[in-house]
Order: C-alpha cells, then structure tokens, then sequence
C-alpha cells in the first residue's frame, strides 16, 4: 500500500458506502489494518489514504499517550457520527501530510453508528483523544483533511521535527 500525499487531488474525493461485504473488502480491511500497524505512532487510517474510496476506517488508540478512554481496535464500515458535544482543542498530525501538525477543534464526545466486518450495525460512544482520532478519519471519507478545520494556518500549523 502506497500512502496518497497532500497536495494529490484524489485525497479531497468522496468515497462511497459499503453496500455488499465480500471477501475483498475484508482482505483489504486485514491489508489496512497492518499497514496501520507498521506506521509507528499512528493510530487511525482511512481507505481514501491509500485510494480506495470508500467508506472504511480503521483506528486503534490503545498505544497513544494521549489516550483516556479506548474500545481497542476499530474498524468501521460506513461511519456516521449521530450525535456530538463538547468541544476539545488538539494537535493532529496524519501520514497524508507527513510534514506538519496543527491544533484542530473537535467536538470532545461522539456517538458513531457503523457496520461492523460481519454485517451488524453497531453504535459507539466514546471522548477525549479516541473521539478526535475517529473525526479525522471520518473527515477522510468526505475529502476533508485537517488542515481544512484549522482556523489559523499562520498561529495553528507547525512544521514536524520528528515523525513518530
């Protein structure tokens, strides 16, 4: 797998539901989630970052610092965020835009319903870091990247010392 790179247009498309679960969707979803996994640091992945447009994402914030709470490794098929509340600043960095971080505004708790690799639609809960990690990778499907949500490109982004 080959991750897309910002300024490459084919990272602000649309992706498209999931409408049939076949033996390709759950060998790319294996694919997707090592591929995660051998990204050190990173915590989530959607399959837009890879070209694939549809609607996957994959996250995992269960090795992060940052973490509060954590419901271990997610994968999702057609996420929605139903409900959202609070409102938490963070820096987000992502493998699309290797260079640089920024502070993003995000909303502190959601509720997600998803399909789930066998079919069944499910409902999440969460906060904190693992509710910021999900928004960005749903932001993915609809060809929003994070620097879109910065609201002062000259205060809020920052070039990245370190990649970890």
């Amino acid at each position: 797998m080959r991750i897309l790179l910002f300024p490459d247009e084919k990272l602000r498309l649309k992706s498209k539901k999931i409408e049939k679960l076949n033996d390709d969707v759950l060998k790319f979803t294996e694919n997707l989630k090592n591929f995660l996994y051998k990204n050190k640091g990173c915590v989530g992945i959607a399959a837009p970052q890879v070209g694939r447009f549809e609607k996957i994402i994959i996250v995992d914030v269960s090795r992060h610092k940052k973490t509060t709470e954590c419901n271990g490794l997610l994968i999702m098929l057609n996420p929605e965020i139903v409900e959202r509340s609070g409102k938490s600043i963070n820096r987000e960095g992502c493998l699309s835009i290797p260079d640089y971080t920024g502070n993003v505004a995000r909303s502190f708790y959601i509720k997600i319903k998803y399909l789930t690799l066998d079919g069944q639609e499910k409902t999440l809960a969460t906060s904190g870091f693992e509710a910021v990690a999900l928004q960005h990778e749903i932001d993915h499907l609809d060809g929003i990247l994070f620097i879109d949500r910065i609201v002062d490109l000259k205060r809020d982004l920052f070039k990245r010392k370190i990649y970890q």
